[in-house]
């Protein structure tokens, strides 16, 4: 499979926000078109709703997840572990690389945006952004932990060395 670290990444900079621009680039892959991915991915942006809680990319992680691994059998207690356990291991990556799974920590601020509406998107708001880097490596984590069936170890030290 190629790479599509760079897509995602892309993706933010024309305008989508972090959730969608890491799950709109792979859905196609576990077999959801590309409107559908936006659409679903949509609210979980801006940690969830613009609240600064779990991170975008995060969240996308694990809806990528799912849509490969995920279970809809109600009865099966292993299934259920089974897909709680790879999204942790993930969502460890993630932290272990950044410091924090949670959008405000990670961005530097304090508690709740006020309002729901999203930022401007100009040349300040991409340069005062860690997101293109944050999205890259979950796009990273997804490609070896999900999608190559490897472990993300190899972009952790990569990773805290860019930082």
């Amino acid at each position: 499979m190629e790479s599509r670290v760079n897509q995602a990444v892309a993706l933010f900079e024309s305008g989508y926000n972090c959730a969608q621009s890491l799950f709109a680039a792979y859905a196609d892959l576990l077999g959801m078109d590309r409107e559908a991915a936006l659409k679903l991915s949509s609210p979980m942006g801006a940690g969830i709703g613009r609240m600064r809680e779990v991170c975008g990319a995060v969240s996308s992680m694990a809806l990528l997840l799912g849509l490969k691994e995920g279970n809809s059998n109600a009865a099966d207690e292993e299934a259920k572990k089974r897909i709680y356990e790879k999204t942790r291991q993930m969502a460890d990556a993630f932290k272990d690389i950044n410091g924090s799974i949670i959008c405000r920590e990670l961005l530097g601020i304090d508690g709740r945006e006020e309002s729901a509406a999203p930022s401007v998107r100009d040349a300040a708001y991409y340069a005062s952004r860690p997101c293109p880097r944050l999205i890259a490596c979950a796009a990273r984590i997804v490609e070896e932990m999900l999608l190559s069936g490897e472990s993300a170890l190899c972009c952790v030290g990569e990773e805290k060395r860019k930082a």
